[in-house]
């Protein structure tokens, strides 16, 4: 039996939440926005058809709040929760309440966002069904531990301790020798506590080199289990996502089959259903790949899947949440173009370091091939509470050059941002650096390139500005005050 979904609230902010409103716009289903007191005028909350305040600007009186969340949807009369990414999308005791107070949850079943969000838990089970796992050590409880691993299993450092229950590039800590040890652990179990309220941590041998590719699978409430091939996510600053694409260029046709075949093995076993993501580290050195992660959510880099499948990942969520089956198959499924994510965070694009501020001006780009993502609008203020994600910019392309050709007009000619600095000049960088239009990087390509990167920047003609100033405060001097002033 179907069950309708007439009102969506969007517990998230910014690009997520307003990426899930456009799906639900298109299906004719009004949506509530949440927000909290500095994001009062954000663009989410114009975009959706209602919105009610729940908090002050720290995430844990707002957008953490469980109960303020469920209660904002029961005020507005919603009749189900999508949680976009981040936040609380992740978190199962948030899945199980929305369902105890009668609403629809659009995502998993929180049994397994729990089982899946526990990395050793996962590990566990993924190893059961004969799917590769880095080699590593689960139970850790002091250094002793973690030598006594490397010396009986004869493995070499660098290794990387990871927190049990992390995620978003969270809780992980690179470790080249045993001096680094002590501080490593007590770092990651800190981070994990202070992000995840766990402290449990996991040891692994650190690939290097290593290249992160991720599988896109949809499933419903019938068994139905599709992939939707794979991205590519190696490109990455702080352990964390700046440039993916699909499909991967790594990977031969073969090789491309066996890993999308074992995440469909996967997600049947654990009993999945909507849209989730098994993530896998490649080693292309040896042509080996290893498990890495569930991530039972909706994923930033979602849409460059939908460009090249032409399929609406948002909206097939929204159908297996009303009990609807897959409306296709595996054999239906026919990637005919490729794609490519550039993730515009308000960043120092030298030192990563976040900008806050009230956007002065804004032009995102056009033109064919091109897909914008936005979570501002000109005149939006850039809170320093959050996420300092703004923009997703996507291109699309017959081939892989071709999507990168269009990247590149949409970094370098089409896209303006002023009030607060971007990432763009390192993103343009990168997609113009010879060895990323080869094909040729891994996870350390950014800070092993940062150097050769920056010097590509252009710099800001700081004449030119102070002349603009100056031409501005002649007007006022010569015409008077203005109306809009």
């Amino acid at each position: 039996m179907l069950k309708a979904i007439n009102k969506v609230l969007v517990a998230n902010r910014g690009v997520p939440a307003v990426r899930v409103m456009h799906t639900c716009i298109d299906r004719k289903i009004q949506t509530t926005a949440v927000y909290s007191t500095p994001d009062r005028l954000a663009h989410h909350v114009t975009v959706a058809d209602s919105a009610v305040h729940i908090g002050e600007a720290p995430p844990g009186e707002s957008y953490l709040n469980m109960d303020k969340i469920i209660n904002a949807a029961l005020k507005s009369k919603a009749d189900a929760v999508h949680p976009g990414w981040g936040f609380l999308a992740e978190n199962d005791e948030f899945a199980r309440r929305v369902l105890a107070a009668g609403l629809t949850w659009i995502g998993p079943e929180p049994n397994v966002i729990r089982d899946m969000g526990d990395k050793i838990k996962a590990k566990e089970i993924v190893e059961k069904i004969n799917v590769p796992t880095i080699p590593g050590v689960s139970k850790v409880n002091t250094e002793e531990d973690i030598t006594s691993w490397l010396r009986d299993k004869d493995v070499a450092y660098p290794i990387i301790i990871k927190a049990a229950a992390g995620g978003g590039g969270k809780g992980m800590v690179k470790v080249e020798s045993e001096a680094e040890l002590s501080r490593a652990l007590a770092q990651v179990r800190s981070e994990g506590q202070k992000s995840f309220g766990n402290s449990k941590v996991l040891v692994e041998k650190y690939i290097e080199r290593g290249r992160h590719i991720e599988v896109q699978v949809v499933a419903d409430k019938f068994g139905n289990v599709v992939h939707l091939y794979e991205r590519e996510c190696t490109l990455q600053r702080r352990n964390q996502k700046i440039i993916e694409e699909a499909p991967s260029p790594s990977l031969s046709e073969e090789l491309r089959q066996e890993i999308c075949g074992r995440a469909v093995a996967l997600m049947k076993q654990i009993g999945y259903s909507t849209a989730g993501t098994v993530e896998f580290l490649f080693d292309s050195a040896t042509q080996k790949y290893y498990f890495l992660e569930v991530n039972t959510r909706l994923q930033v880099e979602h849409g460059i899947t939908e460009l090249i499948t032409g399929l609406d990942i948002v909206g097939i969520m929204l159908d297996v949440s009303m009990g609807k089956k897959l409306p296709f198959t595996q054999n239906e499924i026919r990637p005919n173009r490729w794609a490519m994510e550039a993730r515009l965070n308000a960043e120092d694009p030298r030192t990563f370091s976040p900008s806050f501020g009230r956007i002065s001006r804004l032009h995102e780009p056009h033109g064919p091939g091109v897909r914008i993502s936005s979570g501002v609008y000109e005149g939006a203020d850039i809170p320093s509470y959050y996420d300092s994600l703004i923009m997703l910019v996507m291109s699309a392309g017959a081939d892989r050059a071709d999507a990168i050709r269009v990247m590149d007009r949409s970094l370098s000619r089409n896209l303006r941002v002023e009030g607060v600095k971007t990432l763009a000049p390192l993103l343009l960088s990168i997609i113009r650096h010879p060895s990323f239009i080869a094909g040729e990087f891994s996870t350390r390509f950014i800070e092993e390139n940062m150097r050769d990167l920056v010097s590509t920047f252009v710099e800001v003609d700081h004449e030119d500005e102070a002349l603009k100033v100056a031409r501005f405060v002649a007007e006022i001097s010569a015409l008077g005050p203005q109306t809009w002033m």
